[in-house]
């Protein structure tokens, strides 16, 4: 760590992760499973601050702020001891992801942490294998771009070709835990992605989409029945072009097609059930 290059505040985005689809190919021998996914980021996201401070620390605020531990076993904290386990920074988190919704939050957050901190303390980021302590979604969270994922979330290649998409991001407000829908789904091997076509508009990706899957997604509205609601309200709204399940759920998005579309829907889904969450953003 270099300690002499001066210390600024900074703050960064921690976008929402949306797999567009996720295949599964089966369970490995360790339990884990292999999966095969296409994934892009919102514009929305969680907001990561630092500020110099000779003590780590973390305050969390936000519309999801209180659902989440501001103590060790966050994975800002966590990111933190990881990358330099005796450094000291203030750090901030704006929780505006729903939590144990399916959009990579908790990884996107230590994801920019670890981004800030990097630059802050001037060391570098860990190799993989430590970075694997943090949790499968850390490398795509990184890259923060949209990306093919596959193994267990350790392989990422870049995917430069999708269009713009107008999304709506949508959770029933009950979380559901990763662990257990991956244990629902069975973990039975399914076919891998096709490759993606080299150019398309958004409406040619979503029927791209369209014959794809999220393998997840059966599993996900067995345990919470609310998922299929959601999608169906989604699907029905104007100018829709696809709805599905983001990762484990309960998070689901739509691919619009334009902004005002989208927005739109958000409002119609901010009317439709109590404690419904939704947002318009652009991925």
């Amino acid at each position: 760590m270099n300690s002499d290059r001066p210390r600024a505040a900074a703050e960064t985005l921690a976008p929402a992760k949306v797999n567009l689809a996720l295949h599964l190919l089966g369970r490995r021998p360790d339990g884990f499973h292999e999966i095969d996914s296409l994934v892009t980021f919102a514009e929305f996201g969680d907001r990561v601050g630092i500020a110099p401070s000779g003590r780590l620390s973390l305050r969390v605020s936000g519309p999801f702020g209180e659902l989440i531990p501001d103590g060790g076993d966050n994975l800002v904290l966590r990111a933190a001891g990881l990358l330099h386990p005796h450094a000291g920074a203030a750090l901030r988190l704006q929780k505006n992801i729903p939590v144990a919704a399916g959009l990579g939050g908790g990884s996107s957050d230590a994801a920019a942490a670890l981004r800030l901190l990097s630059d802050h303390w001037q060391c570098p980021i860990p190799a993989a294998d430590r970075l694997a302590l943090l949790g499968a979604d850390i490398p795509v969270c990184l890259a923060a771009a949209s990306s093919h994922v596959q193994g267990i979330g350790e392989r990422v290649s870049p995917v430069r070709n999708l269009p713009k998409l107008a999304l709506v991001l949508g959770n029933p407000g009950i979380p559901l835990a990763t662990a257990e829908v991956y244990r629902a789904s069975g973990g039975t091997a399914q076919s891998p992605l096709p490759p993606l076509p080299r150019r398309m508009s958004a409406a040619e990706l979503a029927d791209w989409l369209k014959s794809q899957r999220n393998d997840l997604q059966a599993a996900a509205q067995r345990i919470c029945p609310q998922i299929g609601e959601m999608l169906a309200v989604i699907g029905q709204c104007r100018n829709c072009l696809m709805a599905r399940l983001s990762g484990s759920g309960a998070s689901c998005f739509g691919i619009f097609t334009d902004a005002a579309a989208a927005r739109a829907a958000a409002s119609e889904l901010h009317g439709k059930k109590t404690g419904w969450w939704a947002v318009a953003t652009s991925g």
